[in-house]
């Protein structure tokens, strides 16, 4: 990490914190004559499911106060906040926590695959516990790599869900007038500090 992300990782971090999120990530890059500051924010551990838009937003509008204030970026920079996306690999005991309820693949160290839903992560006295939906149990210790699996069905049905809150909400108002502006990318980026956009 440069000494540019540390200094932004310490005028974040508290603002993340403050939200009830966690720091996933941070980097600071120059590109031209202007910085890109990349901040990756998850939910805790012991959270199941996804980061909302709402709360992206609400962190987003923190963080960006903050670094201004600091003023840890020089110059003009632009600002770019994500949550980790189904292709992060599960590295760490967190990202294993964080993918319950989710298919996954784990590649183990004997050269074997486990595939299945993860339904627990157990600490048990010889370290962690994976448990799947078969009640197979994988040490985590035994686990090379592992990825969380993309579910089409689950996509389907978030979709539909969220077509009918939206239909309830607007009174199912379908005027082709209407513009259907809106967003589900969880990724927000905005100018930072002297960035005219």
């Amino acid at each position: 990490m440069t000494q540019q992300a540390d200094a932004v990782r310490g005028v974040v971090g508290p603002v993340v914190e403050a939200a009830g999120l966690y720091l996933e990530e941070v980097s600071a890059t120059r590109a031209g004559s202007k910085s890109v500051v990349r901040v990756t924010v998850d939910l805790p551990d012991d959270a199941v499911g996804s980061l909302d838009s709402d709360a992206l937003g609400d962190v987003s509008r923190g963080i960006s106060a903050a670094l201004d204030t600091d003023d840890v970026v020089a110059g003009a920079y632009t600002l770019e906040i994500s949550t980790p996306g189904t292709s992060r690999p599960l590295t760490e005991l967190r990202h294993f926590k964080r993918a319950r309820t989710r298919m996954v693949t784990l590649k183990l160290t004997d050269g074997s695959r486990a595939e299945g839903r993860l339904t627990d992560v157990l600490d048990d006295a010889d370290g962690a516990v994976l448990v799947l939906d078969d009640d197979r149990r994988i040490p985590v210790a035994d686990v090379t790599r592992g990825k969380v699996e993309v579910e089409l069905r689950r996509l389907e049905d978030a979709q539909d869900a969220e077509d009918s809150e939206l239909g309830e909400s607007a009174g199912e108002d379908t005027d082709e007038d209407s513009d259907g502006a809106g967003t589900d990318n969880p990724t927000g980026s905005r100018p930072g500090r002297n960035e005219e956009g």
